[in-house]
């Protein structure tokens, strides 16, 4: 999680939480690192098989599968930017899909379903997003 906090000269600066993407990124734009569940540390891409992306995807709320809860019509979550992009639903190790939210499915653990990880437009066959401060990199 990123969280942001203003410091005494009301200027915006990023906490504790904060991965900073260049210390994950090859030098040919691929994840450097092994990305796992922050819950239970199953590996979800090998290093090398991410390009980092930035782009403005909101993704829900993480909570187990069966606490997904949308009674008020509202959905919490966050609008997260960066990602690793994939092009092939196979290159991920350890990777599961929720049921079809419009023209999208969320990305979870296939271990522990926590989630949403990640996000994939059904439009679009060969983009799939892992939200970096949604995973843990080893």
């Amino acid at each position: 999680w990123t969280f942001y906090t203003m410091d005494s000269s009301n200027q915006c600066s990023r906490s504790e939480g904060y991965v900073d993407p260049s210390s994950l990124i090859s030098e040919d734009g691929k994840n450097s690192k092994a990305v796992v569940c922050q819950r239970c540390g199953s590996k979800v891409l090998c290093p090398g098989m991410a390009v980092f992306a930035e782009k403005e995807l909101f993704l829900p709320s993480m909570r187990k599968k069966n606490t997904i809860n949308q009674s008020d019509g509202t959905l919490d979550g966050d609008t997260l930017t960066a990602h690793w992009l994939v092009d092939d639903m196979y290159t991920f190790e350890n990777v599961g899909f929720t049921k079809d939210v419009g023209n999208v499915k969320y990305l979870i653990c296939a271990d522990c379903e926590i989630g949403p990880i990640g996000w994939h437009n059904l439009d679009d066959k060969k983009s799939f997003y892992v939200a970096l401060d949604r995973v843990n990199h080893e």
